[in-house]
């Protein structure tokens, strides 16, 4: 696949289409780490470590806990 990059502001943009988005499965909100061997450009999305997988798990547990009584603080 042949891209063309796209004037976006003061700099230049590469749009990447849907179809590549969801094999690689990045969102908006996916870290991607953008990295070059001098030719070649290289963007891939970048993987959690695994104390950010435990922080994730432990915050879907207390809120699947704790998840009423959160939203009741909050007001």
């Amino acid at each position: 696949m042949i891209k063309k990059l796209t004037k976006h502001g003061n700099s230049l943009a590469l749009v990447i289409d849907r179809p590549i988005l969801d094999l690689l499965r990045i969102e908006p909100d996916t870290p991607l780490e953008v990295s070059t061997d001098g030719r070649q450009l290289f963007v891939s999305p970048v993987e959690p470590s695994a104390r950010r997988k435990k922080f994730d798990a432990a915050q879907a547990r207390a809120h699947d806990r704790f998840g009423k009584a959160f939203q009741e603080l909050a007001k």
